[in-house]
């Protein structure tokens, strides 16, 4: 049995560029007649089966983007797609959006029912499934077909391909630096397992402020949950568990649960125990007391990405290049923290 091939494999098979294999499967007056003919013979051999995105021309484009997202609740994406939705529109895109609920499978159904034609391009945050997997075979290939792909907030390096997060790492290391200048000792982490790329890069910017300040790290001072999902009463043992009087979390629905929980047991904010959660949006502008937060710019990332993928679906360059913007986090300050 011939094994199947794409755009990419004949091109490399060959020596031409992608681009060049695809005007050649269509015949573009543009390529030479022994070119064409080795291409279209190539692909005969092996029963090459084009696909409409990755050989369409400028003037086919759906002119429609995809994006897929792990949730709705969370704040920073519906930020995100704010941003993509914002920029896409501008340039004359329409936007198709699809949520994974973390889930790998729907992730994975989710890319396949819109890469049959519809869509010229996806924007995409990997969901919790996919990266306890550690398995992106359907986000390879979907960039061998020629379609372009740009991961934002949750990326992987396995694939190759534009990326734009926030510098998570820094993040918290600001957020545990202020900590320690308002006099905070007993500094908590509520977070989740390390296979979410945001809270490695988050966990490795609390230990190294916690180090660079000459406060030794303490293992019991961590509360990981499997994932983005809350346990109320685990989070409430932990306080009964341990006195702290500053907790980082990464992210506000967790910030915002352990503030009602310690508010009930009669400690009060700021004075005896301070917060700061990752995202910045409605819950922590109106929580009792407003949360101090870490902005992750949804909006902005969300623009970037349109950006960025709309400039590789114009493109004619022949050259695979790729690049990855690191937005700066801004940290907000509101009652939460000491000012």
């Amino acid at each position: 049995m011939k094994k199947k091939i794409t755009l990419k494999h004949i091109a490399r098979e060959l020596g031409v560029s992608i681009s060049t294999v695809s005007k050649a499967l269509k015949n573009s007056e543009e390529i030479g007649a022994d070119t064409k003919e080795k291409v279209q013979a190539f692909a005969k051999l092996y029963n090459y089966k084009p696909n409409n995105i990755a050989i369409s021309l400028k003037n086919k484009r759906t002119k429609n983007i995809g994006v897929i997202i792990p949730d709705i609740v969370h704040h920073f994406f519906t930020t995100v797609f704010r941003g993509i939705e914002k920029y896409a529109n501008a340039k004359g895109y329409n936007v198709i959006v699809c949520v994974s609920d973390e889930s790998f499978d729907r992730e994975v159904i989710n890319m396949e029912l819109l890469a049959n034609g519809s869509i010229d391009g996806f924007i995409m945050a990997l969901s919790a499934g996919t990266q306890l997997k550690n398995d992106y075979n359907h986000l390879k290939e979907v960039t061998e077909q020629g379609i372009p792909l740009v991961l934002f907030d949750r990326v992987t390096e396995d694939i190759k391909c534009d990326k734009v997060i926030i510098n998570d790492k820094k993040g918290a290391y600001n957020a545990v630096t202020k900590f320690i200048k308002d006099g905070r000792k007993r500094i908590a982490m509520i977070t989740t397992e390390d296979y979410f790329s945001v809270s490695r890069e988050r966990a490795a910017g609390y230990r190294d402020a916690l180090s660079d300040n000459g406060i030794a790290f303490n293992e019991d001072l961590i509360l990981k949950f499997p994932s983005m999902t809350i346990d109320e009463k685990v989070i409430e043992d932990f306080f009964n568990r341990e006195k702290v009087d500053a907790v980082l979390s990464v992210n506000e629905i967790f910030a915002i649960h352990s503030m009602r929980l310690v508010q009930s047991k009669g400690l009060k904010i700021p004075e005896d125990i301070s917060f700061i959660g990752f995202t910045d949006g409605l819950l922590s502008k109106y929580a009792s007391p407003g949360l101090t937060a870490v902005a992750q710019h949804g909006e902005h990332m969300g623009e970037i990405a349109a950006e960025m993928l709309i400039e590789k679906v114009e493109s004619e360059l022949e050259e695979e290049t790729y690049t990855t913007r690191v937005l700066e986090p801004t940290i907000i300050e509101r009652g939460s923290t000491v000012n």
